[in-house]
């Protein structure tokens, strides 16, 4: 039974909030990407005896959800990279993403027994990859950027195409009706309009960024418009998914011309935040609601309900593996000057098609009844069957991931340091020169134009020492002395002021001041050493 009361619910959101800390800490610890172990916890959540279950409102999982966890991946996408990239994305997150459907609905129905229209909705829940454990490893072990670009555009982009694909065969499950003309000249025009609207809000938040200066409030309303978005393009008949990702990407690429350092820097935390709390909390509650499914299932045989997880988790893994080795080698048969990638890349960009959030977020949002009343057919088994591709992904392909980037032999060509390393040094020049032009123009005390050029002089020299050193794969841009010496000396400063607030020579204000100055510079020595 859930909760009798608000406080209660309250209570157990919190207990789950720190639950999903804790699992998360211990994954870091473990050196595994958090989701792996927040999809188990969630699992030996469900098998405590009197344990209260939190119940969604399927019609609010969309709404709660999918808006801010879309958003800020479509914010922070390389939109350069995105689009160099744009062929293979696509391929893999409209044309595997449709195939996938389709196929996973025919294994339903065929050896699982589901009706068409349920089985559907399975294949568009399952249908896209979620790139949080992949590029979580792939980060770490320095794998092409190419890859990571292509991961995080797919599990960017196949979001639309199977939350579109999925309204689609709710309705027809929903209403008893479906017809592919129809469907299909709905698709374009939710795709179209779902664009123009997500351009639309994009455009009107981007200029009212322009005219504020205000942290927290700009802030507020950057957490505000994915909601925004997305309930402005339900309201008028369109993709609210598509229209969340298009703003994303047009304020993502205009932010930089508009957005102060100050909110800059306190928006990507509220980000990390936020998107931390709703991946602890959808994979908690989809552990919780687990005893429903399995309780329903209870006339099946243990073996049975293995069967029926198996037939739909092996294709769904295998499907992946043969369309990008497809799509990767047979456009050699009408093209000759083809250049074919590695079959290693190929091969982990195969292997890392695990599924998580967003298809937990489907998954719940698959209505309780249908137009006539009648209960959603095989919903629980649509769950279970959900939650059994997430986990067999998630452990199976999650945790073998590292090994098989060792196996492959796939390593970084380490080219992103090389073009960051040049666009530092264009910048540190333009801007030694453009202190050198303001010298000239106008009186400047002599022992700060001294001190600024000095520091901007020694930069460009490390730069350029850097960039002719070939063959010298280290990370960071400046020594390993430089770098620990400036934390030792950072240490010292905080120490310090630390001691001085004590003594009661300074007060609390001036020390938080001094504090985040300190703390900014010690931001930009880590984010050095992390290249």
């Amino acid at each position: 039974m859930p909760p009798e009361s608000p406080v209660a619910v309250v209570e157990l959101i919190l207990a789950l909030l720190g639950v999903a800390a804790l699992l998360v800490v211990v994954a870091r610890r473990l050196q595994m990407p958090y989701p792996i172990l927040l999809v188990v916890g969630g699992l030996g959540l469900s098998l405590i005896p009197g344990l209260p279950r939190v119940r969604l409102d399927p019609e609010l999982v969309f709404v709660l959800f999918l808006p801010p966890l879309l958003y800020p991946a479509a914010l922070f996408t390389p939109w350069r990279d995105f689009r160099a990239n744009l062929g293979p994305i696509l391929l893999l997150a409209v044309g595997l993403v449709l195939v996938t459907m389709v196929a996973t609905a025919w294994f339903a129905h065929r050896f699982v027994g589901i009706g068409w229209g349920a089985a559907y909705v399975l294949g568009a829940i399952v249908a896209p990859s979620d790139a949080v454990a992949a590029t979580a490893i792939a980060h770490r072990l320095r794998v092409p950027r190419r890859i990571v670009t292509v991961l995080e555009g797919e599990s960017l982009v196949n979001d639309t195409t199977a939350f579109v694909a999925y309204r689609f065969a709710i309705a027809a499950v929903v209403t008893g009706t479906f017809s592919l003309g129809s469907a299909t000249a709905k698709f374009f025009a939710a795709s179209i309009g779902g664009t123009l609207v997500g351009l639309a809000v994009g455009w009107l938040i981007t200029a009212l960024h322009r005219r504020l200066d205000d942290p927290p409030v700009q802030i507020t309303i950057s957490l505000l418009t994915p909601f925004v978005c997305y309930l402005a393009a339900e309201a008028v008949g369109c993709s609210g998914v598509l229209a969340v990702v298009v703003c994303g990407l047009y304020y993502g690429w205009r932010s930089p011309e508009v957005v102060g350092s100050r909110m800059r820097m306190r928006a990507v935390p509220v980000w990390e935040i936020l998107g931390f709390v709703l991946n602890g909390v959808i994979f908690i509650l989809i552990g919780l609601q687990l005893p429903d499914v399995i309780a329903a299932l209870a006339g099946r045989s243990l073996r049975e309900v293995l069967w029926f997880a198996l037939v739909i988790l092996v294709p769904v893994i295998l499907l992946r593996v043969l369309w990008l080795f497809a799509i990767a080698y047979l456009p050699r048969l009408v093209r000759k000057n083809y250049r074919a990638p590695s079959w290693r890349q190929v091969a982990l960009v195969g292997w890392t098609g695990m599924r998580g959030v967003d298809s937990l977020a489907a998954a719940l949002a698959v209505p309780l009844f249908v137009a006539s009343g009648a209960a959603f057919p095989d919903r629980d088994m649509v769950f279970f069957l959900t939650f059994a591709v997430i986990f067999g992904t998630l452990v199976l392909q999650g945790l073998s991931l590292d090994p098989v980037i060792r196996w492959l032999g796939v390593v970084d060509d380490r080219e992103w340091e090389k073009e960051e390393r040049r666009a530092r040094l264009k910048a540190n020049q333009a801007a030694l020169a453009r202190l050198r032009e303001i010298a000239g123009q106008r009186p400047i005390e002599p022992s700060t134009l001294q001190r600024l050029t000095s520091e901007y002089e020694d930069r460009i020299v490390q730069l350029e020492s850097e960039e002719s050193a070939e063959g010298e794969a280290r990370d960071g841009l400046f020594s390993e002395d430089y770098e620990r010496l400036t934390e030792e000396a950072l240490d010292v400063e905080r120490q310090t002021i630390l001691q001085l607030r004590n003594g009661g020579v300074i007060n609390d204000a001036a020390h938080r001041r001094i504090q985040r100055d300190i703390d900014v510079a010690e931001t930009r020595l880590r984010r050095e050493q992390a290249g």
